[in-house]
């Protein structure tokens, strides 16, 4: 075989592999697969997801003290962990988080290591692209504010290794979670069941891809009026269908909230059997 037939061979293996999202470049190239390709047409937006896969991180910080967000901050895939006043790694409420978004803030590209402290402070409107919890230490995220019009949006990235919550709500407001993955977790997201002032609060889970063990991917408090919706959730390893789609909560503002049910409903818990796919 010539040396141009060659050559010809190797520069279409090439072109093949880039069109395939083989080949990237910059920091993120090695996560891109856990983002979502978005492409309009007329007045509508569809979104393609695809298998996410764990990246590697370009570089370690060690963080002594909460960082601050206000405007845009990408990490560039740097692995962030707690150490000192941040570095305990356990379970217990009240931790300060590696970050804080003030209002309007975006935090993408970031690998949170273990310890991760309290992980993410929302103060406001927020959102979250690309960001993944190796090992989640209290929460991975917590979304606070007062404005009922606020919104937490959590695109791409991942999480595992939650002993309890992934993502905590309680402030107002709705959260989205869409294109992520997460396993070996106890509740992909919570509505705050005991907070001592409660909110109406709404989720929107979308284009997940859910690995067991688990135990329920939403708790909410139907009598403060909690939706959770869902759509395009796949659910891996659960063959005996122990993760809890959609629990339900009476919620209080002092002592332990009460579980009252589980399973859609058409009013709080908002999905059909074809909005979730075991395999």
């Amino acid at each position: 075989m010539s040396r141009t037939i060659l050559t010809r061979m190797a520069a279409a293996l090439v072109a093949a592999l880039a069109v395939a999202g083989g080949v990237g470049s910059g920091p993120v190239a090695g996560a891109a697969s856990g983002l979502s390709a978005t492409s309009t047409s007329g007045t509508s937006a569809t979104t393609t997801t695809h298998a996410a896969a764990w990246p590697t991180p370009s570089g370690q910080k060690a963080v002594g003290a909460t960082i601050n967000v206000s405007g845009t901050l990408d990490g560039r895939m740097v692995r962030h962990y707690g150490t000192g006043d941040l570095g305990s790694g356990g379970q217990d409420e009240g931790q300060d988080p590696i970050f804080k978004l003030a209002n309007g803030a975006v935090l993408k590209n970031v690998i949170l290591g273990s310890p991760a402290a309290d992980g993410i402070h929302c103060s406001g409107t927020c959102t979250l692209q690309n960001v993944w919890w190796e090992d989640v230490g209290e929460d991975a995220a917590t979304f606070k504010g007062t404005s009922s019009s606020q919104t937490m949006t959590i695109d791409g990235g991942g999480a595992r290794s939650a002993s309890d919550k992934v993502f905590q709500h309680n402030g107002p407001g709705t959260m989205y979670i869409r294109n992520f993955e997460v396993s070996n977790f106890g509740k992909l997201y919570r509505s705050c069941g005991n907070c001592s002032t409660q909110h109406k609060r709404d989720v929107v889970i979308s284009n997940v891809t859910i690995t067991a063990p688990g135990k329920s991917l939403a708790g909410i408090n139907t009598n403060y009026g909690d939706t959770a919706r869902f759509s395009g959730v796949t659910i891996a390893g659960d063959s005996s269908r122990k993760i809890v789609v959609c629990e339900k909560y009476r919620g209080v503002t002092s002592g332990e909230p009460s579980k009252i049910g589980s399973g859609a409903d058409g009013v709080n818990c908002l999905y059909s059997s074809s909005d979730i796919t075991y395999r």
